[in-house]
């Protein structure tokens, strides 16, 4: 992003040239309040205290749309301690699990509370800049940790680029031989042509980066950068549905492959569904699954 340059063209050529934030608080704020829509996470709390004998402030909790806790700390510059101070809350976080599902009971409902998933805790660091040390303490950790770069632009504009994305599961989900989405494949009547299918959907998904992260749900299987991109959900006797973030207005709608699935009941998210019979169909799919992998 520090190379990114953006102009407004309204009356001829002007540079708007990029910022950073007064003061942290600026960056929270705007994040907290379109923390679903920028991040993919629902918004539970801000500068939440660890209690006194951690003796800490959470800048932000949330809940992502897989039900995964989230912890998001901000720096308005480059820190070097931005990482180890997350990390610091994500050991917390692990130890007082019932203190967080009693929080998001309390903002969110029983059912959200019920269905919060354990596996990998996400912490996500958004700062004015990062260096190159702190790109490589993040590929060392075991944990799902994202850091994010932003720039204010003029007065309204906001920029997010994600500088690293590394899955604490990642390794664990690839080697994994019988996971939800697997076992109802292989129930199924076709359930060799099924599996091949949902391996190459798999295999060409988790190939988009190493910060690909796959989670399992009981009714379908999310891949995630910084939001999810693409749920893939179990079979339907012959054919595969996967549900992808994209408009479906910006989509040539072919009927028998792609649905504008807006305002329907589904599981997983996003508001475009792909169905896939053969390994051509993943083939004709791989445009869409790249452009809703770009703006996860």
């Amino acid at each position: 992003m520090p190379d990114l340059k953006l102009y407004n063209t309204n009356g001829g050529v002007t540079e708007v040239a990029p910022r950073l934030a007064d003061a942290e608080a600026d960056v929270q704020s705007i994040v907290e309040a379109n923390m679903e829509k920028l991040l993919g996470v629902r918004f539970l709390a801000s500068e939440y205290r660890t209690g006194p004998v951690h003796g800490g402030r959470i800048d932000s909790l949330g809940l992502d749309e897989n039900g995964t806790p989230v912890i998001v700390e901000y720096k308005r510059g480059t820190d070097a301690g931005v990482i180890n101070q997350g990390l610091f809350y994500l050991s917390w976080l692990m130890d007082h699990r019932a203190e967080f599902e009693h929080l998001v009971r309390d903002r969110l409902g029983v059912t959200a509370a019920s269905q919060v998933l354990w596996s990998g805790p996400r912490l996500i660091c958004i700062a004015g800049d990062f260096t190159r040390y702190d790109v490589h303490a993040v590929r060392e950790h075991r944990r799902s940790i994202a850091l994010v770069r932003y720039r204010l632009f003029g007065s309204d504009l906001l920029g997010l680029e994600t500088v690293a994305s590394v899955s604490g599961g990642t390794q664990v989900a690839r080697r994994a031989r019988r996971q939800p989405v697997a076992q109802a494949a292989e129930a199924d009547v076709q359930g060799g042509a099924i599996r091949e299918l949902a391996g190459a959907v798999d295999e060409v998904l988790l190939g988009f980066g190493d910060g690909v992260k796959r989670v399992e749900r009981k009714t379908y299987r999310a891949y995630q950068r910084l939001r999810n991109f693409a749920c893939l959900c179990p079979p339907q006797r012959s054919k595969l549905l996967v549900y992808l973030k994209v408009d479906p207005k910006d989509v040539d709608l072919v009927p028998g492959f792609t649905r504008d699935v807006s305002g329907l009941g589904h599981h997983g998210t996003g508001d475009l569904e792909v169905q896939l019979r053969t390994l051509r169909d993943v083939e004709r799919a791989q445009d869409l699954f790249r452009v809703s992998y770009a703006a996860a």
